[in-house]
């Protein structure tokens, strides 16, 4: 491949990676079955999509199976939501540049659990962080946080450097945390990934989790793991009898010591909430977002709103890949969603919409309010007011504009 016998697309691609590993301290190559990429014009700019062009004159062609994360834009709204339709004309032309070197443009950032789940031990590379952590802690999978070239680049020579978390080296846990709450909503379990990423933000502390009364679903590993990587770059987790990687607390830690156990109760996930100012006190933006939903989260949430309105003057947005939109069309929960006033996008997330900081000033939002403590840290960036809530917090808050 570095000798160009596959030509200069793959030749780039593979000294790029080379680059990578050198920087990384990669001893050398491991195959990849998966790949999943950033690629919207928000995140890639006009040098992005210059790229993209350049790569599709140079024949660039995925060998390996690879999806893009969340684009910026869903085009049925872009008028509405006053986003710039030369952006979109832009976005338009990223997706061919995409799906001309055979990229699936699913525009998901929540593929693990609508696409592709890759198996203990296989070597994926992958971007966006809530991926990442969920494929190396809930399927013991193996991947760092890919940048979108380098992903993109993985793709094309089927191979990643072996670095960080591919190596044994780096998966045992390093924190030992105790979870004497009762986790009941999503959002209890993003204020966990909260608590214990502000703490220990560091790329390589791996916490594992025990003591929790019911064992998590999908959504509320997801909700987790979007948390600890938000909030203290992480990229692994493990948790006693639940992820593959940790059948017991000292399988965890495996040759190392266990750590000193630390215990989060009811009253931390309390300061939690309580944590957050109300600032201007106004209710006029809820939003379900970053990570998208899944169907069971979409059923959950048409079953709160069903029957009731939005209050005059709040809106409320909910993101989701294409895939769950229609199933969720044809389950009738789009269209209770829809009638109490909501506004569902599709194939974004709501925290990279382009033209986000011009959106708020417009229509005058000042607070955000989400059940996503991922959202709710990552969009500092445009100026809100962020607070976090639990699910049924937020639809009574739509619905009555009372901010509590």
């Amino acid at each position: 491949m570095l000798a160009g016998d596959h030509g200069e697309a793959v030749r780039e691609a593979m000294a790029y990676q080379i680059e990578v590993g050198r920087f990384w301290g990669a001893e050398r190559l491991v195959p990849i079955t998966n790949a999943h990429m950033m690629g919207d014009i928000e995140v890639m700019g006009d040098a992005g999509l210059r790229y993209m062009e350049q790569a599709c004159a140079k024949r660039t062609r995925c060998t390996v199976p690879i999806t893009t994360n969340a684009r910026c834009m869903d085009f049925a709204h872009v008028e509405r939501l006053g986003q710039h339709a030369g952006e979109a004309t832009k976005e338009r032309k990223i997706i061919a540049s995409l799906r001309q070197m055979n990229v699936c443009t699913a525009d998901t950032c929540i593929n693990y659990q609508t696409i592709y789940q890759p198996h203990l031990g296989e070597h994926v590379a992958w971007g966006d962080t809530g991926t990442v952590i969920y494929a190396n802690s809930v399927f013991g999978a193996r991947s760092n946080f890919e940048g979108g070239p380098s992903a993109l680049a993985a793709a094309v020579t089927g191979r990643t450097p072996e670095y960080g978390f591919h190596l044994d080296e780096h998966r045992r846990a390093t924190i030992n945390v105790r979870l004497n709450c009762a986790l009941e909503d999503l959002a209890d379990w993003g204020a966990i990934g909260k608590i214990v990423g502000e703490r220990y933000q560091n790329y390589y502390a791996v916490p594992v989790f025990h003591g929790m009364r019911n064992t998590p679903t999908s959504d509320q590993l997801k909700h987790l793991g979007c948390a600890l990587a938000s909030y203290g770059s992480m990229a692994m987790f493990h948790m006693v009898g639940v992820t593959p990687e940790a059948p017991s607390l000292q399988a965890a830690f495996g040759d190392r010591p266990v750590a000193t156990e630390w215990v989060i109760g009811d009253d931390d996930l309390a300061r939690v909430y309580e944590g957050y100012g109300l600032g201007d006190g106004s209710a006029t933006l809820v939003v379900f977002s970053g990570p998208q939903l899944s169907l069971f989260e979409m059923k959950d949430l048409s079953d709160r709103f069903d029957g009731r309105r939005l209050h005059p003057g709040t809106q409320v947005f909910v993101t989701i890949p294409a895939s769950v939109k229609a199933s969720a069309a044809q389950l009738g929960y789009l269209s209770k969603l829809e009638q109490a006033g909501v506004t569902v996008l599709e194939g974004v997330c709501f925290y990279i919409l382009e033209n986000l900081s011009e959106m708020r000033r417009r229509n005058g939002w000042t607070n955000m309010i989400s059940n996503s403590a991922k959202i709710v840290n990552i969009i500092g960036a445009h100026r809100f007011n962020t607070i976090l809530r639990r699910t049924q917090d937020c639809v009574d808050i739509a619905c009555t504009g009372r901010l509590a």
